[in-house]
């Protein structure tokens, strides 16, 4: 599991881990490194906060080994979280296709992946796959899928042309006492921004640079985040050197999950103008340890400005975003700092909703 799909399943077991038991797979080592995990067992199941978790080598992800798993580990909904991954995904389909798997309820939930920005990347491919995949029955009238909002839905009823009510829609649980997971940093003169994410073009790293070249008031900027694509980097790269004088920026590489809200705490806002979004994790645990967002409009987290936390904006609108990170900049370090207790509260008030958590607990306990 990469970024906000794991947060989104270690978030789900920490609010529902004491109703159900959650068998988590995954690999044992992040996408595209050669490196597993310190001190992690392999070839057993490993007891995790609510859960327990198995990590699987490169040599455990073939057809045949998947199949043994998933065979020879009692469950009652296998729960597949991506629609386009090619191990956890595509070939468990597969073997169900060929009947080598046979699980009694399946809920597949894309997390993102029919949104309409991030599925026009590379969409012909997509679309290919799409096609393909239904007439080889992959999707049987079995399964059910999931959505983490009404818009990401009729996304994927539309693409997969299902009917509606096979699509539930549950909203991502976000983390539980965030605020108390980060401390607040020291005001600092220079406005200080941040964009944290995966550095893939969905999520608009180029965007950002690309604002950044239009603000006129003195500015850091750091990026943090691991880079999955290296053509991508090199024109984000390229982008850097053709930033203003007053915008001084760093690429400070990827960081641990456990580490994100303690960074996030050390900026005044966080610039993430992303083309889609089906929840957007990041944009909680920002606004959860009080640094406002400045984000696109293409996420459900939307009328920020009137709760305080942030600002959601026309993403064609590149003056916009600048024009709020100048006045941002305009602002003195106590004022800046003033205003992150309110943020906090605002955060605690949005990500308070028992609706969410019992659209959660309805997905798994009624399937």
């Amino acid at each position: 599991m990469s970024g906000g799909i794991a947060r989104t399943v270690l978030n789900t077991v920490e609010w529902l881990g004491d109703e159900f038991s959650f068998l988590i797979v995954t690999r044992d080592r992040d996408l595209g490194s050669d490196v597993p995990y310190a001190d992690v067992p392999r070839g057993e199941w490993v007891t995790m906060g609510r859960s327990r978790v198995r990590y699987l080598a490169p040599e455990e992800l073939g057809l045949s080994a998947l199949a043994d798993l998933v065979n020879g580990t009692p469950h009652d909904i296998l729960h597949l979280n991506s629609f386009f991954d090619p191990v956890f995904t595509i070939k468990l389909l597969l073997l169900m296709r060929l009947g080598r798997i046979r699980p009694a309820r399946v809920v597949m939930s894309p997390r993102g992946e029919f949104v309409e920005g991030p599925l026009r990347i590379k969409y012909p491919k997509k679309k290919l796959y799409i096609e393909l995949s239904r007439l080889a029955g992959f999707y049987g009238g079995g399964m059910r899928w999931h959505a983490s909002s009404p818009h990401e839905a009729q996304g994927i009823v539309d693409a997969m042309r299902l009917p509606a009510d096979r699509v539930r829609s549950a909203i991502d649980l976000p983390i539980r006492d965030a605020a108390a997971l980060a401390p607040q940093a020291p005001p600092q003169e220079r406005l200080r921004v941040v964009f944290l994410s995966r550095l893939t073009r969905e999520k608009n790293l180029d965007g950002a640079l690309r604002i950044l070249q239009h603000v006129r008031r003195p500015m850091d900027f750091d990026i943090i985040g691991p880079q999955e694509d290296p053509a991508y980097w090199a024109e984000c790269a390229a982008l850097l050197k053709q930033l203003p004088a007053n915008v001084q920026a760093r690429y400070l590489g990827p960081v641990a999950p456990e580490e994100v809200f303690q960074r996030l705490a050390g900026y005044d806002v966080f610039l993430f103008p992303s083309h889609g979004e089906n929840y957007g994790h990041v944009i909680a645990e920002s606004i959860a340890v009080g640094t406002r967002v400045l984000i696109s409009q293409n996420t459900p987290w939307r009328g920020l400005a009137a709760d305080g936390v942030g600002w959601d904006l026309d993403l064609a609108d590149t003056g916009a975003f600048a024009t709020v990170l100048d006045e941002l900049a305009d602002q003195s370090p106590d004022v800046r700092a003033a205003v992150r207790p309110a943020v906090r509260q605002a955060a605690a008030d949005r990500l308070s909703d028992p609706v969410a958590l019992e659209h959660n607990r309805h997905l798994y306990s009624t399937i």
